[in-house]
């Protein structure tokens, strides 16, 4: 039987991405819910995970998405409560730190293209970056970042920009702030996000925007082999039951 993860996106664009075409393989079923389109969050005990995807909104907009507030509140109750495995990823790792007590903020340190990320001290040896390239190579797009982790928290990873780029809270949550789930199409449906295609060229300049397009492109291949054991170290972590769960926890 498939483990059933529900998906909350904020946008067509911001999905699951090349991780639908590893599912099957993980034993994962995807259930995806936009909520910026309207839809309702359904019961979280009928699932057996919780991802949480990016969007172009900021966790502080609360007045232009007023579906924000419910969305916080549910990721609280399933990482507090349930005890859900969740991965979140780029806007949903900030909506897990402030979600349990964390803070988010705007930053000039933006991070646009594919940097460096290695572990921290707590991040060496850990199951989650297990046969990962150290540093391995991800793509970012973000221009806020979590600047005060949650109570309890764990730092896994870091660029030199950024002090979290992935994070642990408790046993079964996870989330990073870079982008592991690019495939073929994500930056073209990234383009047809209303502002975003301007906002990048005014940080990157024309030629900018292109580099990062060609660049992301060109290392597409051993992005996804990378994302691929990045989703079977999840799996693993969060699903079964072992010496690696007892490791994650020390």
């Amino acid at each position: 039987m498939s483990n059933k993860i529900l998906v909350f996106k904020h946008m067509p664009s911001q999905n699951p991405g090349v991780f639908r075409s590893f599912a099957q393989q993980q034993n994962v079923q995807f259930t995806e819910i936009d909520l910026h389109a309207g839809d309702a969050i359904p019961n979280l005990r009928e699932f057996d995970g919780l991802w949480v995807m990016g969007g172009s909104m900021n966790v502080w907009d609360e007045q232009l998405y007023p579906w924000l507030v419910e969305e916080k509140r549910a990721i609280r109750f399933a990482v507090d409560v349930l005890k859900m495995p969740f991965l979140g990823i780029c806007l949903g790792h900030q909506l897990l730190a402030q979600a349990m007590g964390g803070t988010v903020e705007a930053t000039q340190q933006h991070e646009v293209g594919l940097f460096q990320i290695k572990p921290t001290e707590d991040g060496v040896g850990h199951p989650l970056l297990a046969n990962l390239p150290q540093p391995s190579v991800w793509v970012n797009v973000h221009m806020a970042a979590v600047t005060q982790k949650p109570e309890h928290a764990i730092i896994l990873a870091k660029s030199e920009a950024c002090h979290n780029q992935i994070m642990q809270v408790g046993l079964n949550a996870y989330s990073c702030q870079f982008h592991p789930e690019v495939c073929s199409h994500t930056v073209s449906g990234w383009m047809q996000i209303p502002g975003i295609p301007e906002a990048l060229q005014k940080l990157l300049g024309m030629d900018g925007l292109a580099h990062f397009k060609a660049s992301v492109a060109d290392g597409l291949g051993q992005h996804n082999v990378a994302a691929l054991q990045l989703f079977e170290n999840w799996n693993r972590l969060v699903f079964d039951t072992g010496p690696e769960r007892a490791t994650a926890m020390s």
